[in-house]
């Protein structure tokens, strides 16, 4: 194994040419493509394949090319990139149990070290890599394996393989290491963007964070939509809370999160805030009846999927409150410290919904104004209730569920 740096250079070069033939001209002309416009509008997978193309059409023997991209997820370490002539771009997601699967090998340990690394096809003092999904069965017998380190942040990786005997060239080599800070430029704005995004749509949810990119972020930035509003919320979280272990808490929120969050994004459902044990989350209402429908399909599951669930011996019941109305979206806070939430007196009634729910141990509730919107007719009336902080009381009904 040896260092990229490290390789012998010819001594003869022309001084136009690098060895191996390839022009100063043709290498310059790759590194503006890597930092110019066209480059600059394509996605990963379209880059490496443009990437792996130019640098056949220079005349490296590149069988296999592939950009290792990490960035900040809660479950993906990152994601690969493989590209080889005639074959479509794979993408592989990598979760974070993967790292074990690349411990012990020179992509590890390139980025440990921060160098580029050229390793053959036998032992090396770093373990093997032919075991790796991408380059497995592909016959390759040498790979220059580059860390692509930005100025902070996670370390990606770029990796160049060639199937021909005796491996690259030192003029190849020395192309690939010209070439690249470009990459590392080209694939850093990447990174940057998808981790942007990733913890976005983490924290604050995809509708939010594309108000955020788009620049709504100053505060008293206030938009009035129609929603059907959704608030589901654990029964006797408080009792359960005062007798279990912090960690039997946290684990068993997240086990009725992983219940509750999915029933709501596959409806189209964002959720807003976590309160606690509670779950705040609105569907847009353009399509009046199609968001309260939604709204109503992803309560049915989340009441399907948690009936008879428990968590080590401990029953996981919820109350579930529905409302349809009119809801101010936007920016509050002070100073640079800001929160998108949803206000409202549509906002307080559902709320209050939920109370009664956990007054009266009921599943499900909804309003009539969600009854109606949603086209309910054989909803179950459970009479008019007293909401607190509203005058007038309110019918609420169930169903059958």
């Amino acid at each position: 194994m040896t260092l990229l740096h490290d390789m012998p250079k010819a001594a003869t070069a022309d001084p136009k040419t690098l060895s191996g033939g390839i022009s100063n001209r043709a290498t310059l002309s790759l590194i503006e493509w890597l930092t110019g416009d066209e480059c600059h509008a394509l996605d990963e997978a379209s880059l490496v394949a443009g990437l792996g193309r130019r640098l056949q059409a220079l005349g490296l023997p590149v069988d296999r090319l592939t950009l290792h991209l990490t960035t900040l997820h809660p479950e993906f370490i990152g994601r690969t990139f493989a590209w080889a002539p005639g074959e479509p771009v794979e993408i592989h997601d990598r979760e974070h149990g993967s790292r074990l699967a690349l411990a012990n090998t020179p992509l590890m340990k390139a980025q440990e070290m921060r160098e580029p690394l050229v390793v053959g096809p036998g032992e090396s003092p770093y373990g093997r890599w032919q075991h790796i999904d991408i380059f497995s069965g592909r016959g390759l017998v040498q790979l220059i394996v580059a860390p692509l380190c930005n100025a902070d942040g996670p370390i990606s990786c770029a990796v160049f393989a060639t199937r021909r005997p005796g491996g690259f060239t030192s003029g190849e080599k020395d192309l690939i290491e010209r070439m690249l800070p470009a990459l590392r430029n080209t694939c850093e704005l990447r990174v940057l963007r998808q981790c942007e995004l990733s913890l976005l749509d983490t924290y604050i949810g995809p509708m939010t964070a594309s108000r955020i990119l788009a620049g709504h972020i100053r505060r008293g930035e206030i938009e009035s939509m129609e929603a059907a509003l959704l608030l589901c919320d654990l029964r006797g979280f408080t009792e359960l809370s005062n007798r279990q272990p912090g960690s039997t808490v946290l684990e068993l929120l997240n086990a009725y999160f992983d219940k509750v969050i999915p029933a709501i994004a596959h409806e189209g459902g964002e959720v807003l805030k976590f309160m606690g044990d509670a779950v705040l989350a609105f569907f847009p209402g353009a399509d009046t009846s199609g968001a309260c429908d939604a709204a109503l399909t992803a309560a049915r599951t989340i009441l399907s999927e948690l009936s008879g669930f428990e968590y080590s011996g401990i029953p996981v019941k919820v109350g579930i409150a529905l409302h349809y109305g009119e809801v101010s979206y936007g920016n509050v806070g002070s100073g640079n410290r800001l929160d998108f939430t949803l206000i409202g007196p549509d906002v307080n009634i559902v709320s209050r919904i939920q109370n009664v729910c956990s007054e009266r141990s009921e599943a499900l509730l909804m309003s009539d104004a969600f009854r109606d919107k949603a086209g309910i007719n054989d909803a179950i009336s459970v009479g008019r209730q007293r909401l607190k902080g509203f005058a007038e009381a309110m019918e609420l009904f169930t169903i059958a569920h």
